[in-house]
């Protein structure tokens, strides 16, 4: 079983969309592996259709670049990449999205690809709690058996890069 399918086996039906790259961070890459379900009814495109593309597709005018510097910079010294992205639709509608992205590393330690686990969120209304995830909220909660696995992994939770406003 590969690395891809095993995801998937775990993956495809979780209501959080999760995506799968490549290692290679330099354009045009990387290049998209697996995706779920979940990660194209998020960005609005079907999700079979997306392997062999790569996920720059999302962006779009308001999408800052210094955060684009940041998610690359971590990433390229093996970090893990906890941030806030403005992503595009099809339609052009723009979404906000956090994002939780990690290395995976083979049994050398080397990097071979990226999984990104993404959801939507949106701008809180009043005064945000402490902390750059406090000024942002989950469009959507769920509590499938998957979201408890991934509360274990603390996905969502350690902010190592953060999104310059």
């Amino acid at each position: 079983m590969t690395f891809v399918e095993f995801v998937g086996a775990f993956l495809d039906e979780a209501a959080i969309a999760v995506v799968v790259t490549d290692a290679e961070l330099n354009r045009p890459g990387p290049t998209i592996l697996y995706v779920n379900a979940a990660f194209g009814f998020l960005t609005g495109r079907d999700h079979t259709s997306l392997v062999g593309t790569s996920p720059r597709f999302m962006q779009g005018k308001d999408t800052r670049r210094t955060s684009l510097d940041a998610f690359h910079h971590t990433l390229k010294y093996g970090g893990r990449f906890h941030g806030f992205l403005t992503n595009y639709r099809p339609d052009g509608t723009k979404y906000r999205v956090e994002i939780d992205c990690r290395p995976c590393r083979g049994p050398d330690g080397q990097i071979f690809a990226f999984i990104a686990f993404q959801r939507e969120v949106m701008r809180r209304v009043g005064r945000p709690s402490v902390g750059q995830a406090g000024r942002y909220t989950p469009t959507n909660i769920s509590n499938t058996p998957v979201t408890a696995a991934l509360r274990t992994m603390r996905v969502f939770e350690e902010v190592i890069e953060k999104d310059v406003l």
